[in-house]
C-alpha cells in the first residue's frame, strides 16, 4: 500500500510538473508572439517612413536675371518678393535641353522641379540681394515623383508609373551628368506642413505639440498633486469622498473623445476661445491626463510608509509639516513617473483634438498658445488620408518621430525615477 501511494504521489507530481512547465512555455509563447507583431510592425514603418528622411535634389546653374527679379533695378524687398523666380528655373533646364521645344514637352520639363525650388530661389535673393545679375549652380528639390524615381534607383521599389520615357530619359541624363542626387531632407525637420510632399514637414506640429504639452503639465501636474494629497492624507473617510473616488477612477477609463466633445462645448462654445489653438489642446489633454495623475500620485503617497508619518508627528510637526517636508519628497518619484506616462498618452491623442478643429491645414510654424496649430498624431492623421504616394512614407516617418518622443519621456521617467529613488536612499 505505501508503495502503491508512493507511485500516485508521484505520478501526481509527475503531471503537476508537466502543467507548470506547459504554462511556462505558453506563456513565453504569447511573449514571443507579441513581439514578434511588434518587430513586424517596427519593420513595416521604418521600411516606410526611412525614404522621407531623403530627399532627391537637382542642381542648375541660375542665372538670377534682373529682368525676371527686378525689372524697374529695385532692391525693395517687397518688390523682390513678387519677382517671377519660376522664370530662373525653367531658364537654366531649357539651357541644359534646348532639343525641348514642343510646349508640352516643355511643361513635363518643367514638372521636374518642384514649386518650392522657385519659394528657395526668392528666400535666397531677399537674403542676399548681391545674387541678382550673378549665376550659381544651385540644389534645388526635385518634383515628387522625380523623389520615387531616384529612390527606386537607389533601391526603393515604388514604381514609374507616373512618369514619362521622355521625363526618364531627361532624368538619366541629368544623373549622368552629376546633376541628380539624394540628400539628406533637412526640410522634413524644419518647415511646417504643405500641399507638396517633398516640401511638408513636421516642424509646424513639432511646436504645436509642444505647445499643448506645456499648458497640459502647467494645468494637470498641480491640480493632480494637489487633489491626490487632499484625497490621501487631509480628506475625511465618507461617502462623498468614495464617491469622489469612484469617478476619478471611472473618469481614467472614459474614451478620449468625449473629452473632446466637452471641450468643444465648454472651452470653444461657451467660453469663447479660438478653435485649433494649442491652448484649448492643452485643456483638453489636461482632463484626459488628470485622472492618470491622480491614481498614481495617490499610488505614490499610499506606499510612503506609516512610520514616516509617525515620526514627524512624534518629533511634533503639525500635519501640513508632516506632508509637505516628509512624505512628498517621497513620494514625488512616483508622481513624476505618473505624469510624464500620462504627458505620453496625451501625446499621442487624436480624437479629442480633431473634435476642436485642430485637424485644419496649417503651413506656418504657430508662434503662440493662442494662435491656429496642429499636433504630430494630427499631422499623422492628415498625411494618411492624402492622395499622393509620397505621403505614404512621410507618414511613416512622422509616426516613427511621434515613437521616438514616446520612447524618450518613457526613458525620462525611468530616469528620474531612479534618480529620485538614489537620493532617497
Amino acid at each position: 500500500m505505501n508503495k502503491c501511494a508512493a507511485e500516485v504521489v508521484q505520478a501526481g507530481l509527475r503531471r503537476r510538473y508537466a502543467a507548470e512547465r506547459r504554462f511556462r512555455l505558453y506563456g513565453l509563447a504569447a511573449v514571443l508572439v507579441g513581439l514578434l507583431f511588434l518587430a513586424a510592425l517596427l519593420v513595416s514603418i521604418v521600411s516606410k517612413g526611412s525614404p522621407a528622411f531623403q530627399q532627391t535634389q537637382i542642381r542648375l546653374d541660375i542665372h538670377f536675371d534682373p529682368e525676371d527679379i527686378a525689372p524697374a533695378g529695385t532692391i525693395d524687398p517687397a518688390e523682390l518678393g513678387r519677382g517671377n523666380y519660376p522664370a530662373l528655373y525653367k531658364a537654366a533646364l531649357r539651357t541644359l535641353f534646348p532639343q525641348v521645344e514642343e510646349r508640352r514637352l516643355l511643361a513635363d520639363l518643367y514638372g521636374l522641379m518642384s514649386s518650392g525650388a522657385g519659394y528657395e530661389l526668392r528666400a535666397r535673393v531677399l537674403e542676399n540681394p548681391s545674387l541678382i545679375g550673378e549665376t550659381h549652380s544651385l540644389w534645388l528639390p526635385a518634383d515628387d515623383e522625380v523623389d520615387i524615381f531616384a529612390k527606386r534607383w537607389a533601391g526603393d521599389e515604388a514604381g514609374t508609373e507616373r512618369l514619362s520615357r521622355h521625363e526618364i530619359a531627361w532624368l538619366e541624363r541629368l544623373g549622368e551628368a552629376e546633376r541628380l542626387e539624394t540628400r539628406f531632407n533637412l526640410r522634413f525637420f524644419t518647415s511646417g506642413d504643405s500641399r507638396e510632399p517633398e516640401l511638408a514637414g513636421i516642424w509646424g506640429a513639432v511646436v504645436g505639440s509642444f505647445f499643448m504639452l506645456t499648458v497640459t503639465l502647467l494645468v494637470s501636474f498641480p491640480i493632480g498633486v494637489a487633489t491626490a494629497v487632499y484625497l490621501e492624507e487631509f480628506a475625511p473617510r465618507n461617502r462623498w469622498t468614495d464617491l469622489i473616488e469612484v469617478n476619478i477612477n471611472n473618469l481614467a477609463a472614459v474614451p478620449s473623445i468625449v473629452f473632446g466633445l466637452l471641450g468643444l462645448a465648454v472651452f470653444i462654445n461657451f467660453f469663447g476661445m479660438p478653435r485649433s489653438a494649442p491652448l484649448v489642446g492643452g485643456l483638453v489633454l489636461s482632463l484626459i491626463t488628470l485622472p492618470t495623475i491622480i491614481i498614481a500620485s495617490r499610488a505614490a503617497l499610499a506606499a510612503v510608509s506609516p512610520s514616516i508619518r509617525e515620526a514627524a508627528l512624534g518629533m511634533g510637526a503639525s500635519q501640513m509639516q508632516m506632508v509637505t517636508q516628509h512624505v512628498l519628497p517621497l513620494a514625488m518619484p512616483g508622481m513624476l513617473t505618473g505624469t510624464i506616462l500620462g504627458m505620453a498618452h496625451a501625446l499621442g491623442e487624436t480624437a479629442p483634438l480633431l473634435m476642436i478643429g485642430m485637424v485644419a491645414f496649417i503651413v506656418d510654424v504657430p508662434d503662440g498658445f493662442g494662435g491656429p496649430a496642429t499636433a504630430l498624431p494630427v499631422q499623422v492623421y492628415l498625411w494618411a488620408d492624402s492622395p499622393e504616394r509620397a505621403f505614404v512614407a512621410k507618414t511613416s516617418a512622422a509616426i516613427m518621430v511621434l515613437l521616438g518622443f514616446l520612447l524618450v519621456m518613457n526613458a525620462a521617467a525611468l530616469l528620474l525615477r531612479r534618480r529620485f529613488e538614489k537620493r532617497r536612499s
